[in-house]
């Protein structure tokens, strides 16, 4: 039966495609009321009223705007974009969240390191952390520290919580915005080496947390970590990107530091939190920190999870060059 309360959807307003708007639309199609929690009131909320969700249109760091929101509200999916003030707005919906009491779900979009994030590894002796990680980095970065508190409010705030801890989305502006120029010249230039990915599709996670909000009792106080169905190399995913695009494309792997200036460095210079977050994921994946895979989300959807190629085929920035 659809739930007859709003469920509070937060970064819907993000790109069409991304995991909090296809949730909308997911929701939204199963006859569920979605209450879309937005920054500014522009043409990306009017696109979700139009589609029929209730727009209510706050600041996740202001907790008169967060309580509002909760009003009338009993399951919540959380997402925001990379901030330095990630920990407070969750730790805020949470404070609103406990105060208002009635909360039966707080769906928490993490990450995949959540699930190898211990404290005791977090806390071991800095070569551990170092030999740990790959070498390059010695701790992880501040988004990814962000994620391990929230986690941890959530679970001391005692509101049911599930965590999901996605593994790098096929979606990453790693793989589908900094490397766009080099695609052009029939090139993936990326900084990983020989090392393999299991890259998840964001369309995935949006079914699964859809999934959970419609029916979340078998999967309060759980935390779910996942991949996408198999590992590859780059050579694969530039195999992906040449099957998508129509023409030819080969893998060139490139120094980390080099990739990150570069790219990163050019590109993100007046964003300097989402600077150190990509550039911490490069040293890690670059030097083969991810390799893990698990088959959670297949068990959980019921079906085999999308292909790296699905993701790209359906990613707005990749039909427009393959149509360039």
């Amino acid at each position: 039966m659809p739930e007859r309360n709003p469920i509070l959807i937060t970064g819907a307003a993000g790109e069409i495609g991304g995991v909090s708007r296809t949730m909308v639309d997911m929701l939204l199609e199963q006859g569920h009321p979605v209450r879309a929690f937005v920054r500014q009131d522009d043409e990306r909320a009017h696109s979700l009223r139009q589609a029929g969700a209730e727009v209510f249109v706050g600041d996740l760091l202001t907790i008169a705007d967060v309580t509002a929101a909760l009003k009338g509200v009993r399951r919540i999916y959380f997402s925001m974009s990379l901030s330095p003030y990630y920990t407070d707005a969750v730790s805020l919906m949470a404070a609103a969240a406990r105060a208002q009491g009635d909360i039966e779900v707080f769906v928490n979009i993490s990450e995949y390191e959540q699930s190898f994030m211990t404290f005791d590894r977090m806390t071991a002796p800095e070569a551990e952390r170092r030999a740990h990680l790959g070498g390059l980095v010695a701790n992880w970065s501040p988004q990814q520290r962000a994620h391990w508190v929230a986690e941890q409010v959530l679970e001391w705030s005692g509101v049911p919580t599930v965590n999901i801890q996605a593994a790098f989305f096929v979606e990453n502006p790693i793989m589908t915005w900094l490397a766009l120029s080099s695609l052009a010249d029939g090139e993936l230039r990326l900084p990983f080496g020989d090392h393999r990915l299991a890259p998840i599709a964001g369309y995935d996670v949006a079914e699964l947390c859809a999934k959970i909000l419609a029916d979340p009792a078998p999967h309060i106080s759980k935390s779910y970590a996942l991949t996408g169905p198999e590992l590859k190399d780059m050579h694969g995913i530039a195999e992906d990107f040449a099957a998508v695009l129509g023409r030819p494309v080969t893998y060139v792997p490139e120094d980390i530091e080099t990739w990150n200036e570069t790219y990163v460095d050019t590109n993100m210079s007046a964003y300097p939190h989402i600077a150190e977050h990509l550039k911490t994921l490069t040293r890690i994946i670059g030097r083969g920190g991810y390799g893990g895979i698990t088959d959670e989300l297949e068990t959980l959807l019921g079906r085999p999870p999308k292909t790296v190629r699905w993701a790209l085929e359906n990613h707005p920035r990749i039909r427009k060059l393959a149509t360039a």
